[in-house]
This record gives structure tokens, C-alpha cells and sequence, in this order.
């Protein structure tokens, strides 16, 4: 399960965690505990700061990134883009 949310990450635009959990099956706080994991284990990071949504067209980012209700953006890491989908 934690390769399909790398490759979900890492598949382009922008992804709330609601629409990440239901695409997993799984509950927001699950989701965050994967989350975690990912960044623990170096295949995510969080981006600092907060993201607003409206502005993602001029975001570097934008082409791959996860943002949480409270604005925060996850995005792969090298390692994380090199594994994606084979976890």
C-alpha cells in the first residue's frame, strides 16, 4: 500500500488527503501514519511552508505533491521517485 500512495504522489497535481485516503481505503489519520512512514524511510519530504491551491499552475511542484488540510505539501525525493510503485 505504501508504493501505490508514492505513485499516487507522484503522478501529478495536487492531492488532498481525503481524496488520497479514499483512494486507499483508508482513514486521513492512517494516512498520515504512511505518511510519515515514506518521510521516514526518505522517500517523501515536507515542502516548508504552506501551499495555497489556487497558484499551483506557477508551482514547481505542482506536477507531484500532496497537500494535508492544514496546507502542508508532501513531495517525492529522489529516492522516493526512483522506487515508486515498486514498494
Amino acid at each position: 500500500m505504501l508504493g501505490r500512495l508514492l505513485s499516487l504522489v507522484g503522478q501529478g497535481g495536487v492531492h488532498s488527503y481525503a481524496d488520497l485516503a479514499h483512494q486507499l481505503g483508508v482513514s486521513e489519520e492512517l494516512l498520515e501514519q504512511m505518511l510519515q512512514d515514506l518521510a521516514r524511510m526518505g522517500y517523501i519530504q515536507p515542502v516548508g511552508g504552506t501551499c495555497d491551491t489556487s497558484k499551483c499552475h506557477h508551482c514547481p511542484l505542482g506536477s507531484g505533491c500532496a497537500m494535508d488540510a492544514r496546507g502542508r505539501v508532501w513531495v517525492l525525493t529522489g529516492k522516493g521517485s526512483s522506487l515508486r510503485g515498486g514498494c
